[in-house]
């Protein structure tokens, strides 16, 4: 493999880990803990092997008890180090045979081998400058639970993986199941050798073989290579040799095996998740939601209040003097809601709207329900999940939020019009008209009373004056009353209409920072999951 192909493929690799650190992290409180912790671990294991020597490549013998893979591992390297094995004290501790000792030291100090031989030169398999490590393991079905979990970490960590089976136990189910079918991704850099073939005739072997293949193939390792080999009599170990010095050649075995072991995880994680996309918020999905909301949280209420409330300081502010006092005994609708005030801070106001019963409630909870099950339509289970749980808590706060929206909105309640500031004035005149009138007429009474002389009053058509005064003052002023309550009932209207805008524009704001927001940062984290996904899976 060539310098620049190997730099391409690390570029790809990195990219692809980050993909998956990405997608992990998004995931986080989304599934479930141990399933991201896998993935963590994966991740661990690729910056810990890719900041260790790229010179060396590891390769791993596993098999089960009987299946000569000692014997093997002598036959392949030239020794008989795994014979000596046998006498050491501790039997679960891994052996190592090495070709290429510079730099090997911190990779097997990494992989926990204490064992460690600097082999000489095998021909067809690895000189001083190869960069060879050879691991020969426990059997994966010892009785040991040290030996089990020794298999189990080194099966995650080796470059190659070369599994020894021999003619009685390679259907044995414990490999296939425990071992080769999880491990599919990882075809790549897998050899399977089926070992002791001096046990078998021709016919038997090549049986036994096809047998194998089939099944690795139901496994999802149909692209493995099959070798088959006898320690013994030594067929096959110059044709293994071969296929372990051409993967350690090409420098590319511990690439290959990272990103096998991204797609692995990666596609747990997808099985994890599930696929598919969030529908997302559409059409007038929040139209809707705020419109529910509004209805819950008494905003026609209050709109009506402000009607009310206007009607009454514009008959205040417009009818006739004599009789406008009257209005003082009737309560001011927005005061006895606790709205309308000037005087203070909306963020520590409360209205005093009746509190929400179990109607309004059940309308919250179903138009919140709604809102989160449209968006959150097409997505996997986990997800959808996640979607309707920040609307559940979003829910939860919205009362309390939407009694301060409430609150804080400006009604314009302290807003006069001009035209009441004309109106009042001419009624005050024809008040003054009215009442100079009757002081005039009440003149001329006292002096014809006490037989004074009465002095001629001007006339107009026949009429005096005074009379005049005060049929024009009361007339004037009462045509004044009814056109303020006519003019101040459609200015009510107005005031009512922007007052329900302002109000639904605050309800509306209240929905999209408690629920509409956290919904759709929970689907653009889906959507940025499921690309991470993709990128980490696509090698």
């Amino acid at each position: 493999m060539s310098r620049h192909s190997q730099v391409r493929e690390s570029s790809q690799l990195q990219r692809r880990l980050e993909s998956l650190n990405t997608a992990r992290e998004l995931a986080e409180g989304v599934l479930p803990e141990q399933e991201l912790q896998s993935v963590y671990d994966v991740l661990e294991r690729a910056a810990s092997r890719r900041s260790l020597s790229a010179e060396h490549t590891v390769v791993g013998f596993f098999g089960a008890t009987g299946s000569g893979k000692s014997s093997l591992f002598n036959a392949v390297s030239g020794s008989e180090l795994a014979t000596a094995a046998a006498r050491r004290p501790t039997t679960s501790a891994p052996l190592a045979g090495i070709w290429g000792e510079d730099g090997s030291g911190p990779l097997l100090d990494w992989l926990d081998v204490k064992e460690r031989h600097t082999l000489p030169p095998v021909p067809g398999l690895a000189d001083e400058h190869t960069g060879l490590v050879l691991l020969d393991l426990p059997d994966f079905d010892s009785t040991r639970v040290e030996n089990r979990e020794i298999v189990q970490r080194m099966v995650g960590m080796v470059d190659v993986l070369v599994w020894v089976l021999d003619p009685q136990k390679y259907a044995d189910a414990a490999v296939h199941n425990d071992f080769l079918r999880p491990m599919a991704s990882h075809g790549a850099v897998t050899l399977v050798v089926l070992n002791q073939v001096d046990k078998l005739s021709s016919a038997d072997a090549s049986a036994v073989k096809q047998s194998l293949e089939g099944i690795l193939a139901r496994d999802g390792l149909g692209q493995v290579r099959v070798l088959s080999a006898s320690a013994l009599t030594g067929d096959g170990v110059q044709t293994l040799r071969g296929a372990i010095r051409n993967v350690v050649v090409q420098r590319e075995a511990t690439t290959q095996r990272l990103a096998a072991d991204v797609t692995r995880a990666a596609t747990e994680l997808a099985r994890a998740s599930g696929e598919g996309e969030a529908r997302g918020i559409k059409g007038n999905a929040k139209a809707r939601l705020a419109s529910e909301l509004s209805t819950a949280a008494n905003v026609p209420v209050v709109v009506d209040a402000v009607q009310r409330s206007f009607k009454r300081e514009s008959a205040k502010r417009t009818g006739w003097p004599v009789t406008r006092w009257l209005l003082r005994f009737r309560p001011d609708p927005l005061r006895r809601l606790n709205l309308g005030r000037d005087d203070t801070r909306p963020e520590l106001s409360r209205t005093s709207l009746p509190p929400a019963g179990a109607p309004e409630r059940a309308r919250t909870d179903a138009a919140v329900r709604d809102f989160a099950d449209d968006a959150s339509t097409g997505a996997p289970g986990p997800w959808r999940a996640a979607i309707r749980g920040v609307a559940r808590d979003g829910r939860e706060q919205l009362p309390d939020a939407l009694d301060q929206a409430i609150a804080g909105t400006d009604l314009k309640a302290t807003k006069r019009p001009l035209w009441w500031v004309l109106f009042n004035t001419l009624q005050w005149l024809a008040l003054l008209l009215a009442v100079g009138g009757l002081g005039w007429l009440g003149v001329l009474a006292v002096l014809g009373y006490f037989q004074m002389p009465v002095p001629e009053v001007p006339r107009t058509e026949g009429w005096p004056w005074p009379t005049l005064m005060v049929v024009g003052g009361v007339v004037l002023g009462i045509v004044l009353a009814i056109s303020g309550r006519m003019l101040g009932g459609w200015a009510a209207r107005v005031r009512a209409s922007g007052a329900a805008k302002r109000l639904k524009g605050a309800v509306a704001a209240v929905a999209e920072q408690r629920i509409v927001e956290p919904v759709e940062v929970e689907i653009t984290r889906l959507k940025a999951f499921n690309a991470a996904l993709r990128a980490a899976r696509s090698g």
